[in-house]
């Protein structure tokens, strides 16, 4: 019994369950291997990156879903999705972000479409739809925290979550319910092994007259990725980027720097407490190896205890 990439559901001796294809698109009937290998598609990345402004650290295509052709291709100019091939130095990193992106789903974070594609080596992508892209070429007015703060690729990492903070007071419509979010995302990320959270992976974009966090991307455990991870979080919390604690996480970045009430932070740490069963099920079904499952569970009940 295969298990869909798109939507973990089993797909019987099928590849992809019919709930995934149509959440590529209505008309979508089958998903053919995206035509490239895991090598081919590495050599399309370095071919393309001075076409491409989507370049960071994990390699990236740009790409269309041609619907009557049942597949993607690659796109330099107005594509609508965003693929990442498995890496060469790091393990499982398209398995390692589908799932833990879906783990954001489960709290209510919100998430772009995305899932795992079969590649013409049978090896797994990792795809995302841009959310910057609506109607016929249309485009929503996003910004990274980068370029808010003044920031480069070089210097993303020269900031602090309480100066994160700072940019939302400044730029948001309605602060209060960003903060809310940020902290959401915070605790999220602690309990994840996500260590990358730099100034490029917060965007606010502006929708109906209102600007606010765009949906959230790039969320991935880095913890388990990595062969010896040195710091838990990637923007310094109240001077530390190691022995975060409860007292660091709750009183004084919830409480003090977002100004969140009693109510309001345990109503978001409950609704995070109360996926912990699914989340386990998910991680289980999940397509990341048996070692890494294991790897994944062991950080999630490491890092809970220290918040509950």
């Amino acid at each position: 019994m295969n298990i869909c990439p798109i939507t973990y559901e089993p797909c019987g001796n099928k590849k992809y369950s019919e709930n995934g294809l149509k959440l590529l698109s209505r008309g979508l009937t089958h998903l053919e291997d995206f035509p490239y290998t895991q090598e081919e598609q590495l050599r399309e990345v370095a071919a393309r990156a001075s076409k491409l402004s989507i370049q960071g650290v994990q390699p990236k295509l740009s790409a269309k879903l041609k619907v009557k052709e049942g597949g993607f291709e690659i796109a330099d100019r107005g594509g609508e999705y965003i693929l990442k091939p498995q890496s060469n130095i790091y393990p499982q990193l398209p398995e390692n972000e589908d799932l833990t992106m879906r783990l954001a789903e489960e709290i209510d974070l919100e998430i772009p479409l995305h899932g795992l594609i079969y590649s013409k080596d049978q090896k797994l992508t990792y795809f995302i739809k841009r959310f910057d892209r609506y109607g016929k070429g249309k485009k929503y007015a996003v910004e990274d925290f980068a370029q808010l703060a003044g920031k480069s690729r070089d210097t993303k990492y020269d900031y602090s979550m309480e100066k994160v903070a700072g940019i939302i007071e400044t730029y948001c419509t309605f602060p209060a319910i960003e903060n809310i979010k940020l902290f959401k995302l915070t605790i999220f990320n602690f309990l994840t092994g996500n260590e990358d959270q730099h100034l490029k992976n917060f965007s606010l974009i502006t929708k109906d007259n209102k600007v606010m966090f765009s949906p959230f991307y790039d969320l991935i455990n880095t913890t388990i990725a990595l062969p010896n991870p040195v710091e838990k979080i990637a923007l310094p919390l109240k001077g530390k980027k190691n022995k975060l604690n409860r007292n660091v996480l709750i009183e004084y970045w919830g409480k003090e720097r977002l100004g969140l009430n009693e109510q309001i932070i345990n109503q978001s740490l409950n609704s995070i407490a109360e996926k912990f069963e699914s989340w386990h099920d998910l991680i289980n079904i999940s397509f990341l190896s048996k070692e890494m499952k294991e790897k994944y569970i062991a950080l999630l009940d490491e890092r809970r205890k220290v918040i509950w």
